[in-house]
């Protein structure tokens, strides 16, 4: 399989496929062709697609190799399976598909010898791997048949650390399910209809070496793996003394420091004074000059290395030519042809593309010019987040906003807001720029709170909103919120477009005319006041009765505009921001408790930051949070009967199932990431009072419950006195990043005689209870989430899970 185009790796790939980036000086293909030719495969079909005569032209019939290559080429992309079905001329037995643009020495005997033993139709070769998520999952029962996969999970979805290499042992009547020009991928397509079928499908686990060559950091690190001999291949030149190779036709001058493992290709020259520290590879016929110092780094084929250069953990292509005093970073590549002057200086993480000239003395800080950051996620759990001008820089808002605008349709329109504070301001403006920049519009709403650009983005039917607010915690901390068309987060499929799009700076880019102006948009919070209090029947009422609430949100902004709302409902109101002077939250909610029951109020709302969770008192101190307040807004939408359907992220308690189904009311279970949640609500949404208000929009869900509470007569320690008991208990387990994937198989593994569930996480339920154990998305930690039928059930199903976990992040071996 040879036909990648090797995005990620780009400038590495700008003029050649990825098969054909170098590992010490050869094609990554080659190596590939050279392990069939060990275990005496000779006849060999190379797909291709782009530029495939930089292959053909390489490798020509592979005579030289002793085999015999056949080329089949895709004028029009046909995915893995596609493009193997393709060849399917070529196939008239057992057949092994292997990657053309990944390095492994996989002794193929062991693995075809168990695809017979099996008597498999299709055997994916797997290895476990420390964090999986960006491969697919692979879960096998004891004899190795095939029982899920998954395709680049999500954390959540992590229920193995057996990931698919991409190499198959396959029979030819599996490709029978498709015909010839379709495009179908292994994974995504053929492998759920063979299990679907019952088709039998094993998988081998594989303790060979394999690395897929797919990005910088994987590229360099198999360059030091085969350095370290990790990896069972011939390395071509001399090995003049432990862990030093030389090509034929080098000169090493005598004052030359080499320091193992380095690798130096043929007729190269080094002069005096250079020093090569470990894991350094220098390709063919390079020059390295006077007093040059490089350390894991990589060096192609025909360049040139100035004088009194420093080179560390760099990627440097083909005939490149610096010049004296030129410093290159970590994680630095320069692209092919290009020329570095003078004392330039190449700062981590920077990408040159091929030809570029960079003057004297120049500190290049930003990709040239169609750049490829590190592969890193943008994305948080449910914002991007960090350091004002440190991670979030007006530079970073200003390609992310461009991004995101990039991943919409044409001639669309993006509602952007933030809080009161000058860095959000900053921030804001900077990402209205990005955002312009391709013909986009932008409606800016001015300072109001999240939940108020959720519902502009929807009454003004936006094309998608951005909000940016100030941490209350770390007053130097950014949020950058980016929501749907529907108001709701995006998509983790969507952040991904747009972690792709920053990371290429494949941006739309539009003509000066193509520019539009910023519609703002004046005292858009009174706007938003107003439609708060067109969703309440009761207003006569409430202004009758007259109830007092006490309030707290360490944003005064959000604080404000609630009060400004109540008391426009006719409510009283008082105002308590002591909040401040409190580290934790459950702190202050002790202090706000007694504040209630003491004081003349009749309920206390305490207000999430972003303005869109809510944590209730009763006037009998009880505090209500989380799953307690879920519940009880769940009760409100049962007693109001016209609800057909009720969301519930996975991780909610059953009593709150329980509840909808004693109503005849359908329960809809989601992933509980934001966006899932807040999209299955939005599309349930009914007349009446909003699932979706009252979990997202803080401000108006006071308003919601009073007006239902005032409707039926009731006070809010009536609806609480109504709630069934809850015996629920969340805990987290810190872990190292590497441990979650093999810590969930593991659990999977010893848990399949009990009653479990892979929808998210591993959920494993039982006479007591049930307990759901979750690798958090954002943070290197496990979340225990367990129910029982009793306290004390729940109680042991905590404690078990919790030290059932430790023990096997204790168990680094298994």
């Amino acid at each position: 399989m040879a036909g990648g185009k090797g995005t990620r790796l780009k400038p590495l790939t700008c003029s050649m496929p990825k098969p054909m980036v170098p590992i010490l000086n050869k094609p990554t293909m080659e190596y590939t062709i050279q392990l069939l030719k060990q275990h005496e495969i000779k006849d060999i079909a190379v797909t291709i697609a782009h530029l495939p005569t930089v292959i053909t032209d390489y490798f020509a019939t592979g005579k030289k190799w002793g085999v015999n290559l056949e080329y089949f080429i895709e004028d029009v992309p046909l995915g893995t399976g596609g493009s193997v079905k393709n060849a399917e001329n070529f196939i008239d037995d057992t057949f092994i598909v292997l990657s053309g643009d990944s390095l492994t020495d996989i002794n193929i005997e062991k693995a075809l010898a168990f695809h017979k033993s099996r008597q498999s139709k299709a055997t994916l070769i797997l290895k476990n791997e420390p964090v999986p998520i960006e491969y697919g999952v692979v879960i096998t029962n004891a004899d190795g048949k095939v029982t899920r996969f998954l395709e680049k999970p999500s954390w959540g979805e992590v229920f193995s650390n057996t990931i698919n290499t991409g190499m198959y042992i396959l029979e030819p009547e599996v490709l029978q399910y498709y015909q010839k020009g379709e495009n179908f991928d292994f994974s995504k397509d053929l492998f759920p209809k063979l299990l679907a079928d019952e088709i039998p499908m094993y998988g081998y686990i594989t303790e060979d070496y394999w690395s897929d060559v797919g990005a910088l950091n994987s590229y360099t690190q198999t360059h030091f793996d085969i350095l370290e001999g990790k990896v069972n291949i011939e390395i071509d030149g001399h090995q003049i003394e432990d862990g030093i190779w030389i090509g034929e036709g080098t000169q090493l001058s005598s004052q030359v420091i080499l320091n193992s493992p380095v690798y130096i290709g043929k007729n190269c020259i080094l002069q005096e004074g250079s020093k090569l520290d470990a894991y350094t590879v220098i390709g063919d016929y390079s020059t390295i000059s006077k007093d040059v110092s490089i350390k894991r780094s990589i060096i192609w084929s025909h360049s040139k290395i100035g004088k009194d250069t420093h080179c560390r953990g760099a990627v440097i292509c083909n005939n490149v030519e610096t010049k004296k005093n030129v410093e290159i970073y970590e994680n630095a590549v320069i692209g092919e042809g290009s020329q570095l002057a003078e004392g330039v200086i190449v700062k981590p993480d920077i990408k040159l593309w091929p030809h570029k000239k960079i003057d004297e003395n120049t500190i290049v800080n930003q990709n040239l010019v169609w750049g490829t950051k590190a592969s890193k996620t943008i994305f948080g759990y449910k914002d991007v987040s960090g350091q004002i001008n440190i991670e979030i820089s007006p530079e970073f808002a200003s390609r992310l906003g461009t991004a995101f605008a990039s991943s919409l349709k044409e001639e669309s329109t993006i509602i952007i807001s933030s809080d009161s504070f000058h860095a959000s301001h900053l921030i804001k403006n900077a990402l209205m720029t990005g955002i312009a920049s391709t013909g986009a519009g932008v409606m800016d709403i001015g300072s109001v709170v999240m939940p108020a650009n959720r519902f502009a983005v929807r009454h003004f039917k936006g094309n998608g909103g951005v909000h940016v607010r100030m941490d209350y915690t770390d007053h130097n901390l950014v949020h950058i919120e980016l929501v749907d068309k529907n108001g709701a987060n995006i998509q983790r499929a969507a952040e991904r477009e747009i972690e792709n799009l920053f990371n290429r700076e494949d941006f739309k880019r539009c003509n000066a005319d193509q520019i539009k102006s910023v519609i703002h948009i004046e005292n858009f919070k009174d706007f938003y006041i107003s439609n708060g209090m067109k969703l309440l029947k009761n207003i006569s009422d409430l202004k009758r009765k007259a109830p007092t609430i006490l309030i707290s949100c360490k944003s005064e902004a959000i604080q404000q505009l609630t009060s400004e709302f109540l008391r426009s409902i006719g409510c009283g109101v008082q105002e308590d921001y002591r909040i401040k002077g409190f580290a934790k939250a459950k702190d202050y909610l002790m202090d706000m408790k007694q504040q209630v029951v003491m004081g003349n109020v009749d309920l206390g709302a305490m207000i999430t930051e972003d303005g869109e969770k809510l944590i209730l008192i009763d006037k009998q101190g009880r505090v209500i949070q989380q799953e307690k307040y879920d519940a009880l807004t769940a009760m409100m939408l049962l007693k109001e009967g016209n609800k057909n359907k009720l969301i519930l992220p996975y991780t909610s308690p059953y009593m709150i199932e329980k509840m909808a189904k004693d109503h005849n009311v359908e329960v809809m279970r989601v992933k509980s990431n934001p966006a899932s949640i807040m999209n299955a609500m939005l599309s349930t949404e009914e007349q009446g009072i909003s699932q979706y208000i009252l979990s997202y929009n803080a401000t108006w869900a006071i308003g919601m419950i009073l007006d239902f509470l005032v409707e039926r007569n009731m006070v809010l320690e009536d609806l609480v006195n109504e709630m069934p008991d809850l015996y629920y208990i969340k805990e987290k387990i810190p872990c190292d990043w590497q441990d979650k994937g093999r810590v969930i198989r593991q659990l999977v593994e010893d848990n399949e005689s009990q009653n479990i569930e892979l929808f998210e996480g591993v959920k494993i339920k039982d006479e007591r209870g049930w307990a759901l154990i979750l690798p958090d998305s954002e943070k290197p930690l496990f979340n225990i989430y367990t129910e029982g039928f009793s306290e004390e059930y729940a109680q042991e199903l905590s404690l078990f899970f919790r030290e059932k976990v430790k023990e096997l992040l204790k168990n680094q071996g298994q």
